[in-house]
């Protein structure tokens, strides 16, 4: 038997804040809170899905005392769906992203953001029906 990957862990200050802009870029839902925490996801995960195949992880949001210091080692992709990767990124600006450098170049096809508290993630190519 492997393990399997059921969440993505991220330190912030204001774990609510964070839980809301993810859940406006993602079409996730709150599937639990706690002090200090809150999990989103696509799903409501069970033990018997889990452990039948792999299912998309959670977000899952902790408050830290620390705030960020270096550009993240990890960070998430997105890829639009039913608009341009300009709309999109357009959209995310709207909802708290900054675009950022990390030193990607300006010859790259993707855009590099930060989330409401530093976090880099990607913008990738659309994947809207082209018409």
């Amino acid at each position: 038997m492997t393990s399997r990957f059921t969440e993505l862990a991220v330190d912030c200050h204001d774990p609510e804040r964070l839980a809301e802009f993810w859940c406006e870029v993602l079409g996730f839902k709150v599937i639990d809170r706690n002090e200090g925490k809150v999990e989103i996801g696509s799903w409501v995960p069970t033990v018997e899905d889990v452990r039948a195949r792999q299912m998309p992880p959670t977000l899952v949001f902790l408050q830290v005392p620390e705030g960020k210091s270096v550009k993240n080692r990890l960070h998430l992709d997105v890829s639009p769906i039913d608009r341009s990767t300009d709309d999109e990124v357009t959209r995310l600006l709207a909802l708290g992203a900054t675009t950022t450098d990390v030193g990607q170049g300006s010859d790259r096809n993707w855009v590099v953001m930060a989330d409401p508290e530093g976090n880099e993630f990607c913008v990738l190519r659309t994947l809207a029906p082209q018409s």
